[in-house]
């Protein structure tokens, strides 16, 4: 019983902590940090590989905007007004696991245990031919958007549904962010 408890409290614990990936660099797992967030390479000088990778808690619009975000972010620290998406994508990564009723995987035989007075308990292996575990599956997805962007200066090209004012798109999309908490 007390190894049930304490197996309830570390989930219990790490559902607590578990949060969707905030606008930041990319993280690795680790302890008080969600994993996921953007990174970027730099192709030629006016030319960049932006990607943005949320964790299972990040749904693809979040990851999707993110990745704009980074995009005019990256234009504006470059000194540059405008950036156009020439090659987008944004990828899902599903996991399907099976989860069972029973998580100790005593299977039909189960521990009983006995009372023999005088605070004595025994326990004894027990076979239950009416045993059926109850399975269940569950899908986890993580998402991962990727563009290759170019860097432009002056007015954006008016005719171009792909060109993004870098200043608009971080007026619009930067109160819509989650940023990490302080640690």
């Amino acid at each position: 019983m007390k190894r049930l408890l304490l197996a309830a409290a570390a989930l219990l614990s790490l559902a607590a902590c578990a949060t969707p990936t905030p606008y930041q660099p990319l993280q690795t797992a680790s302890r008080n940090v969600s994993s996921g967030g953007y990174s970027d390479f730099k192709i030629s000088a006016d030319r960049y590989r932006v990607t943005f990778q949320g964790n299972t808690l990040t749904d693809r619009e979040t990851v999707e905007r993110y990745l704009l975000y980074r995009a005019a972010e990256l234009t504006r620290q470059e000194g540059y007004d405008w950036f156009t998406m020439a090659d987008r994508n944004t990828e899902a990564d599903r996991r399907r696991y099976v989860h069972s009723s029973d998580p100790f995987g005593y299977g039909a035989w189960q521990p009983t245990w006995y009372y023999l007075g005088r605070g004595q308990w025994t326990v004894i292996n027990t076979y239950n031919p009416f045993y059926r575990p109850d399975y269940y599956t569950q899908t986890v997805q993580q998402y991962r958007a990727t563009a290759e962007i170019f860097l432009g200066k002056g007015e954006k090209p008016a005719n171009d549904s792909k060109a993004f004012n870098a200043a608009e798109v971080i007026s619009n999309l930067g109160p819509t962010l989650r940023l990490p908490a302080a640690v």
